[in-house]
């Protein structure tokens, strides 16, 4: 029975015959079938997609055609989402330290609606079936539609701030600023993310107490006392509009997130959420961190 459409037994881990369920129903909402890929036409389109999708320079693309041919070879995760012939989404990963535990997604893209969503329940069952715990990859903290999904609609959660973690990065969306990132963490067992994936989305609770730790005034970042048991890091609304529009601003965005953000992270700060447009980060208590 091919993956997509595979039904196996409870793994213990939020079940995987309800995990294929869910990403089954996410694939029939947006009118997709999602399927691993295995051989070298559909490792082009993925190209294709993701040129589409981010106008890389072609001598830095996100991944080539060789990389995920010896990825797919070696039993990792290389899979697309179709629109009858067409590929409107497609993710690639590999298994990462503790072995047996962690897939890392590398590069995940897709330009229909709902598509991404249905991508990463694949990716979630396709993960439990072979008995893994836990899935990360890195997204841009000043995104708010990717921390959006990535921590209200799926329930990851940041566990790390990465500065500059690509280097510079020639591509059109990524261009002109640095590429700090957040490593994510999906923990495939936990109860908000089973509830994530029915479509229930994650929405944090904010303590009592709670201090703005950047606020927007006229558009910029104006970063505050950070003191008290939780602290909300506003984001841009589009900082990939803005990076073209006023490039000082959108630096400004990354630098203020950077101390903010990043500081409260490394400090042992622990990320609950997102919500209204602001990561919702605990700072005192055994409790930070926990949905």
């Amino acid at each position: 029975m091919s993956e997509e459409s595979g039904l196996g037994g409870e793994s213990g881990l939020g079940g995987e015959r309800a995990a294929w369920a869910a990403a089954g129903e996410a694939a029939a909402r947006c009118g997709v079938r999602v399927r691993d890929l295995d051989e070298i036409a559909d490792f082009e389109r993925v190209l294709g997609l993701f040129d589409e999708i981010w106008h890389p320079d072609p001598a830095t693309p996100p991944i080539t055609v060789e990389v995920m041919r010896a990825l797919s070879h070696a039993g990792n995760y290389v899979a697309g989402a179709f629109d009858g012939d067409r590929l409107v989404g497609a993710s690639t990963g590999f298994f990462a330290a503790p072995a047996g535990e962690v897939l890392h997604s590398h590069v995940t893209g897709a330009v229909r609606r709902g598509a991404g969503f249905a991508l990463k329940l694949h990716q979630r069952a396709w993960a439990l079936r072979r008995g893994l715990t836990r899935i990360t990859w890195t997204f841009d903290p000043l995104v708010r539609r990717n921390a959006h999904f990535n921590l209200t609609k799926l329930g990851a959660l940041p566990e790390e701030y990465l500065p500059e973690f690509y280097g510079p990065m020639a591509d059109v969306v990524n261009a002109g600023d640095e590429s700090d990132r957040v490593l994510a963490v999906w923990r495939l067992d936990a109860p908000h993310v089973v509830r994530a994936c029915g479509r229930e989305p994650y929405l944090p609770a904010v303590p009592r107490g709670a201090v703005e730790g950047i606020s927007h005034e006229g558009g910029r970042p104006v970063a505050r006392a950070v003191e008290g048991p939780a602290v909300l890091v506003a984001v841009p609304e589009d900082v990939e509009s803005l990076r073209r529009a006023d490039p000082a601003k959108a630096g400004a965005w990354r630098l203020a997130v950077r101390e903010v953000l990043g500081g409260l992270m490394a400090g042992g700060a622990r990320v609950t959420g997102f919500s209204g447009g602001r990561y919702v980060v605990r700072v005192e208590g055994e409790e930070a961190g926990k949905p």
